[in-house]
Formats: structure tokens, sequence, C-alpha cells
């Protein structure tokens, strides 16, 4: 039975906030991330679920660029005051474990979903943390959202890949001659 988590639903968000913005996204791309974070039964996602997902991936994103917890908490208090409903338990139909919705039904569109559920995740992340949940890669050629919950210094880009060429990009910078190609 599949079980839902916080976490698990943030690294969701983020996957399909890089999918939906950073990407070519299309129903069948986007229902690969869904399916890569657990969704499961037939997913029906068509352009119009993608754009909407689309719109709600920008607004969610803010988030990561927020510059600190007071001003993630004030764009997570606007997105869940705009969009959420009141909380309820579902296991959709005996499916999935208990979790907790704050969209209007387990029918509800995608984007509603969406946004809702990542926002609601990113609130009880950021409220467990006391941190912004994640952030904004420092890469000047990435820029894709990234979870971050661990311990110590914040992390800064998405992924290895980009952490390793920004290193090496400074490197070369310091030590190349100038005038030298």
């Amino acid at each position: 039975m599949e079980v839902h988590s916080t976490k698990a639903m943030a690294a969701r968000a983020v996957a399909l906030c890089a999918e939906l913005l950073y990407e070519r996204p299309s129903p069948a791309s986007v229902a690969r991330v869904l399916r890569e974070h657990g969704e499961s039964g037939d997913l029906r996602l068509g352009a119009a679920d993608v754009a909407e997902m689309r719109v709600a991936a920008g607004r969610l994103v803010e988030v990561f660029a927020a510059d600190g917890p007071g001003q993630a908490a004030d764009l997570l208090n606007r997105l869940l005051g705009q969009s959420a409903k009141a909380p309820r338990l579902t296991s959709h139909g005996g499916t999935t474990s208990w979790h907790v919705h704050v969209d209007g039904s387990d029918d509800a569109p995608w984007g509603e979903w969406f946004l809702t559920s990542s926002a609601m995740s990113l609130a009880l992340l950021l409220a467990e943390h006391q941190r912004v949940p994640g952030g904004l890669c420092a890469s000047a050629s990435c820029g894709r959202p990234y979870l971050d919950l661990g311990g110590g210094s914040p992390r800064r880009y998405c992924s290895a890949r980009c952490a390793t060429r920004e290193r090496v990009a400074a490197h070369r910078s310091r030590t190349t001659a100038p005038g030298v190609s």
C-alpha cells in the first residue's frame, strides 16, 4: 500500500516544478514524473491539465526563491489561503494509506491538487525545520528548484552535476591567464 509522507510530497513538488518549468512538459512526461513519485492508476492528463500544473509550478517556485523562512511562510500562507480547502483525510477508496488532502475532492483538477498538496507539504517542512525547505540552483545555467532538508550548511545547487560544473568553471577562470583562450 502506498504511503504518503511530507518529504515525498515535497520531493514530488520539486520534480514536477522542474519538469513543468525547465523542460518541455507533455502529458506523458508529467505522468512519468508522477509515477516516479508514487502516483498510480489511470492518470488521464491532458494538455490543459499540464498548462494548469505549469501555472501552479510558477507559483510554487516562488517559495524556493524566498529570501528566508518569513518570506516563504508569507508566500505559502497566501497560496493556501487562496487555494486550499478544509483539510480532509482520504485513502482513495482504500488504495493508499490515510493521508491529508487540502484540495476540493479526490477528483480535483490536477492543477488544484498539485498546488494545494505541494504548498501544504512545503508549509509543514518549513514549520518542522524552521527554514525554507529548498532553494533554486545557484548555477547561472540552471536555476531549477531543489529540496534541502539536511542539517549543516544549506545547499546551493540542485545536483552534484551543477555543483561540479560551477566548481570547474570557477577553477578555469582562476587558472586561465588573461588573454589566453
